[in-house]
Order: structure tokens, then sequence, then C-alpha cells
């Protein structure tokens, strides 16, 4: 069964190139049943292919397949193969599960968009070069799956592209994103020059062997790919193309920016940890930019009215807690992170896409309001979502990923209280914002603009079915990794241990009741704030939104924190005037000759094109004896 690997992949890329050949042309049904179908049945043999891993595990605890070669230059042999192990196993898992519900739910989502069989083909590009990027074995192939993934999600970011507010947000990405895939591209050459491999494996072997902790080949190697990281995870402090990027269709939201791309710069780090290991000052650099980015992602999600930029921010958040796993070499509870987030974050913007759709189109959660009663699936699924965003104790999936990534920055060697405290904070702001949301959208009085739309039509079977199941995995989803005093089942950490190492600690377990207690009480207190100020109490936001700090607070919050101010100003405007200054300066002289030759030989040669019948004739007749004269004359 591990032989037939390749065709999971296979399957996605093949419905991209069958829908995109066929066009408009076929139905609805027949573009969905391809689109859906095939991604399903990578689902179905990731399946079988883990089940045959699992049961019957390969020698080393990883299976290797080789395709082809892709080149052989001067000693530089890049071979396409894929390697499974349990982290790849973990990934393929998620990115073809999850992508399989969000696509079955974009089937009636999307069913009356004029772009039906141009948006499937894009997301089965994506999760082809989803699986592509998880399971390379080559850091170059891993390379190809990273650019194709950005270059899907300009095309869906923008894929409403008549809008014109759409396609500046997939430019930004693309531009912003770029950045950091230009850090990753460079840190590939340097791997390459100084270790003369970029086969995964072998590069981590011989950096291991070659370059002592702290050496600067190690810190520059791990930095670039850190950059590239950053870019693709939108971490501080390239964070500010996701909230933009919720001009895309809700699906997209769901898949691209909230259960799979992102965190692409999570497993990156992961799966090249050794390099890491190496370099202790940007593991350092790694759990500080997560702690940071967790907390003012944070506060600018209490702000959104959006409810889609709440879950961006949101989304923003959470990866700084993955990020911050890493940093303390936490490596299997950042994975256990991601897997759990993908679970309750594409959950909460399925949930929040039927909202939208029921509301015709309202965003605004200040517009909505009473909706628990119209929506039922709805409501309870995004409360269970919501509720394991926030880590509420014992019977959510966030509480036990969250938790372990919380005891792992008090008690690893790496630990900080400063990053311990980030972290708990993090924890009260997640549940003031996450029910935010629940309180603002499906508790009170509808609003007058959802008055008028009552009552609201029932939802679909298919926009149903993958809300409950991703909320049955919201909650179900985290017992596979239970801490120590909570029945000691490291299952999720046991089968990663072959590929992550296991953090080491230098605390006893003694204070984990008190921490766990300490991050229970932050969770369900916000969710009371988030009930006294928005429900309770609502005025008094209100009032404190009209104070001068108060004003002056909500508009950094809500901006995010100035990034994109100050980017524009200190990158954007620069360039386009140094642009603008030398748009005829001299290396242009020679385009511009070029096209005043080219304008020149089209006016003589028009000049030809008489009509008159006779000068054609007479014009044939004097090359015909040209070239018999060529031909025949000695």
């Amino acid at each position: 069964m591990l032989s037939l690997l390749w065709v999971i992949p296979a399957l996605p890329l093949l419905g991209f190139l069958v829908l995109i050949l066929a066009g408009s042309r076929p139905s609805h049904r027949w573009m969905a049943l391809v689109g859906v179908g095939l991604v399903g049945l990578s689902a179905l043999l990731t399946l079988l292919v883990a089940f045959s891993f699992l049961v019957s595990p390969p020698a080393g605890g990883a299976y290797t397949q080789t395709l082809w070669t892709w080149m052989d230059v001067g000693g530089f042999v890049v071979q396409v193969a894929f390697r499974l192990d349990a982290l790849a196993l973990i990934m393929v898992l998620v990115v073809t599960f999850v992508g399989f519900l969000i696509h079955l739910y974009s089937a009636e989502f999307m069913r009356t968009d004029e772009g039906f069989h141009r948006f499937f083909a894009y997301m089965n590009l994506f999760v082809g070069s989803m699986l592509i990027l998880v399971l390379a074995d080559n850091l170059l192939v891993l390379y190809l799956g990273w650019e194709g993934v950005g270059l899907c999600s300009y095309l869906l970011i923008g894929f409403w592209y008549k809008d014109e507010a759409n396609g500046r947000a997939a430019r930004k990405a693309f531009v912003v994103t770029r950045v950091g895939d230009a850090a990753l591209a460079v840190g590939l050459a340097l791997l390459f020059v100084h270790l003369g491999t970029l086969q995964i494996q072998d590069v981590m072997k011989q950096a291991a062997a070659q370059w002592p902790v702290g050496s600067g080949l190690a810190v520059a190697a791990a930095a670039l790919l850190l950059g590239g990281a950053l870019g693709k995870s939108a971490q501080l402090p390239l964070q500010t193309w996701l909230p933009d990027a919720m001009a895309g269709p809700t699906p997209v939201s769901a898949l691209i920016h909230a259960a799979t791309m992102v965190a692409a710069g999570v497993y990156l780090i992961a799966r090249t940890h050794m390099l890491f290991t190496l370099a202790p000052a940007v593991m350092s650099a790694i759990a500080v930019i997560g702690a940071v980015t967790l907390l003012i992602a944070g506060f600018s999600a209490v702000t959104q009215r959006d409810i889609k930029r709440v879950l961006a921010y949101s989304t923003i958040s959470q990866i700084g807690y993955m990020f911050l796993a890493l940093g303390v070499g936490a490596w299997s509870a950042a994975i256990f992170h991601f897997m759990t987030h993908a679970f309750f974050k594409s959950l909460l913007f399925l949930a929040a896409g039927t909202v939208i759709i029921s509301l015709n189109q309202e965003h605004d959660m200040f517009e909505m309001g009473g909706l628990r009663k119209e929506l039922p699936t709805t409501f309870w699924t995004f409360l269970i979502g919501a509720a394991s965003l926030a880590g509420l104790p014992l019977v959510t999936a966030g509480f036990y990923s969250k938790d372990l990534i919380l005891w792992n920055t008090w008690s690893s060697t790496a630990s900080s209280p400063w990053l311990w405290v980030a972290g708990v904070a993090g924890v009260l702001l997640t549940g003031i914002y996450a029910f935010r949301m629940v309180f603002l959208a499906f508790y009170g009085d509808p609003k007058p603009s959802t008055k008028a739309l009552l009552p609201l039509p029932k939802l679909g079977v298919l926009l149903r079915l993958p809300l409950i199941v991703l909320a049955v995995l919201s909650v179900v989803g985290g017992f596979v990794e239970l801490p120590r005093n909570l029945g000691n089942l490291p299952l999720f950490s046991n089968l990663l241990q072959p590929v992550l190492p296991a953090t080491a600690e230098t605390r006893g377990a003694g204070a984990e009741w008190l921490l766990q207690a300490i991050a229970a009480a932050l969770a369900l207190g916000g969710v009371y704030i988030a009930y006294w100020l928005y429900l309770r109490r609502a005025g008094i936001t209100i009032r404190w939104g009209r104070s001068t700090v108060g004003a002056l607070l909500y508009r950094l919050w809500f901006s995010g924190w100035g990034f994109d101010w100050l980017y524009d100003r200190v990158f954007v405007r620069p360039f386009v005037w140094l642009a603008r200054r030398g748009k005829d300066d001299v290396v242009d002289l020679l385009y511009l000759g070029l096209a005043w030759l080219a304008q020149a030989l089209h006016r003589l040669l028009s000049r030809t094109q008489t009509g008159r019948v006779r000068a054609y004739a007479a014009g044939i007749l004097v090359g015909a004896v040209i070239i018999i004269a060529l031909v025949v004359l000695p």
C-alpha cells in the first residue's frame, strides 16, 4: 500500500488538469464530482496508507519513494522523491481529510458562482501542491510545493478579481510572502554550497557533523529558513497580508489561511529542526516572535467587526503559539496544536461562512444577533469551535494542545517565565475574542438588517455535514495526547518520537496542576469578560471607545498596530517614487528603441497591403523569379 504514496498528490493534481481543460462547459454536478471526488479519493487513500504505515511500520520509521531524477547538472542531483514518516503522515492526513471536508462544503457554498470550475481547479492545485510540500524528501522539491501553494493563495484571494480591492489583497499577499520566499531561496543556496546537498535527511546529518552549535553558518542558514517561515505563516514582521486575505471566498480562508498553508512555516522549522538546534540564537528569536505575535494579534482580534477578520487575526495568534513551542524545543507540541487548530479554525471559518451567506453576505457582527434559533446547527458547531479555540478545560481539543505548549514553555530547558506569561495572557485574550463572536452573532436580539431576512433558509446537507464532523474532531482530537496528571496518554508525541526529539525538561511535574488551573481560569475568565462586555453591559465598550485613551487604543489595535501604515511609508512610497523617477532612465532606452523598431517595420510592411490583386500577383512572380535564379545560377 505504501507504494501508492505518489497517487495521493497525483489525484488532486489530476483534478486540476481535468477542470482547467474542461473549462466551464460541463455541468456543475460534473465539476463538483471531479473537484470533490478526487480529493476524497486522495483522503481515502491516505487513510489506507496510514493504516499500513501504523500496522507495519517501514524500516527506520520512514518510507522513501523515488519517482524520477528531476535534474543532474555538474554533480547537482535532484530527485523527485517522497518521504513518509510520522510527521509527514500527520500533515498529509490533515491536508487531505480537512481539505476534502472543505471541498464538500464548497460544492454547495459556491454552486451559484460563475467561476465554479475555476474555483475547484485552484483548490485542487493547492491541495496537490501542499501534499508535495509535506511529502518532499528534498528541499528543492519542497520549495516547488512551497511556491505552488503561494501561487494558489494569490489566485484564490483574488478569485473575485472584478472587485479591485480583492486584486489588491491578492497582490499584497503575493508580495509580502515573496519577501520570506526570497530568504528561503537564499537559505537553500547557502545549504547546498556548504553542505553539497539538499536532501533533507543528509542536510541535517551533515550540518550536525560539520557545524558546531552557534556557528555563523548554522545561524545564517536557520535565520534564512526562518524568514521563509515567517512570511508563509504570517508572523512578525510579515503578518500584514493575512487579514486582507479574507477577500477570498470563505472556503479558501478555511483551507489555505487556517488549516494548511499558513502552518507551512511551522512544518518547515519542524522538518529541519536540527539546523535550528544548532542555532540557539535563532531558536530564542522564534520563541520571542511567537510570543509577541500571539499577543498583538490577540489584541487586534478583540477590536474587529468583520467576523472573518477576527478569525484571521486569531489564526496569526494561534500560529504564534506554534512558533512559541518551536522556539522552546517543544516540536511535538507545535505539531499537535497545528492539528487541533486545523480542526477548530476550519470549523469556525466554515460556520462563519454559513452565517454570511444566510445574511446576504453580511460580515459585520454588530449587524447580526439572535441567530442561535435561526441557525441551530451553525450555532452549536460554532460554539464548539469557539470553546476549542479558547481552550476551555478538559472537554476541548484546543485545551490539551495549548496546555502542552504552555507546560513546555514553563518547563523546558529553553523556557522563560516571560514567555509563559505571554502564553497565558494570550489565553485570556483568546477567550475574550472567541466568545465575543459567539455573543454578538448568536445572542441578543436580531438587528434590523437581520430581521428583514427572517426566516432564514435551512442549510443544505453539504454545508452541515462538514461542520458536524469538524465539531466532533474539535472535541475528541485532543484526547490523543493527555498530560501526565490527566491520564498520561502521550500517543501523539510517541508517534512523532522517531522524527522529532522529545522536549528536554528542567522542572518537575509538581506545578502542572497549578499551571493548568491558571490557564483554565483565564480561559473561563475571558469567556465571562466577553459575556459581561458584549451581552450584559454592552454600553461599556461604546463609552470606553469614546474616551481619549480608548479611542487611541481602538484605532491602534483595529489597524493591526499600524504596520500597514509603517510599511507604506518606509517601503511602498519610496519604491514607487524611485520607480517613477527611473521610468525614463538609460536602461529603458533599449526597450523603447526595440518598440520603435517594431512599430517602424510594421508601418513599412503595412504599406504593401494595398488590396490590389495585380500588385500581389506581381510580387509573387518577382519572388518566384528570384528564388529560381538563386537555385539555377551557380
